[in-house]
This record gives structure tokens, C-alpha cells and sequence, in this order.
């Protein structure tokens, strides 16, 4: 069974993706960014910032499809800087590192808003976080 996670974000029926998708026990999380409910970015400038609020956009999606943050096995962070990767690793690591999922950076020449410093996409698989 497929289950398909909107987030609201306006732009989500235009491109055709959803915020999560969830087949079985697992849950694919759409690269995510700095934004808040009204698609207004969260923490102009501030990588640190922008990433704390990329992982609670994450983490709400992952609850909504019943996983946990715990369950992640994969993040990939793609940021516009790769100066910013100790601020943005600092943030990522307070919530993952005692997860330690699979990760990868990499620095990209741009998002979709210049402003926009990261973008996180996560892998989860259901009951994963139980086997640690």
C-alpha cells in the first residue's frame, strides 16, 4: 500500500510530489527546506537555524506516515555552501547522533531560493529505531 504525505505546500500539486511517501515499512521524505506553514522561509542566513526547522518539517512528516526519526537510515543534505557544513552538521547531529544514519553532504550550485542554505531528504524504515 502507498500512502502520500502533503505537507500543504502550495508548490507540491504543481511540480507532483508529495512531502513523504510511504510503501510498507518504508518512508521516503522529499528533499525538505527552511520553510514555515504560509511557505515563508524560516532563518534567513542562518544555516544552523534553517536546518533545525528542515529536521522538524522532517520529523512531522516521518510521525505522519507512523515512523519515528529514530527509524532513519538515510539523510542526504545538500547545501549552497559547503563553509556552512559545521553549523548545518552541528544541527543534523543533534537529532541523528545517536542514530547515526547513512548520510551524505554535498555542496549544489543553488536551490530553488537563493536564500535557502539546505535542503534534507531522509529514508526511514518503520521500526528500525528498535534495533539500535
Amino acid at each position: 500500500m502507498r500512502k502520500n504525505i502533503s505537507s500543504g505546500a502550495p508548490w507540491e500539486k504543481t511540480v507532483g510530489y508529495s512531502r513523504a511517501v510511504k510503501v510498507g515499512n518504508q518512508v521516503f521524505v522529499s528533499g525538505t527546506t527552511s520553510i514555515d506553514k504560509d511557505g515563508n522561509l524560516v532563518a534567513e542566513n542562518d544555516a544552523y537555524g534553517q536546518t533545525k526547522r528542515v529536521l522538524e518539517i522532517i520529523t512531522a512528516a516521518l510521525n505522519e506516515a507512523g515512523a519515528d526519526i529514530r527509524d532513519v537510515v538515510r539523510s542526504r543534505i545538500f547545501v549552497t555552501d559547503i563553509e556552512n557544513w559545521e553549523a548545518i552538521g552541528k544541527a543534523h547531529g543533534e537529532v541523528f547522533g545517536d542514530i547515526r544514519p547513512a548520510a551524505t553532504m554535498l555542496e549544489i550550485s543553488r536551490l530553488i531560493d537563493p536564500r535557502m542554505l539546505v535542503e534534507i531528504e531522509v529514508d526511514a524504515i518503520i521500526g528500525a529505531g528498535n534495533e539500535n
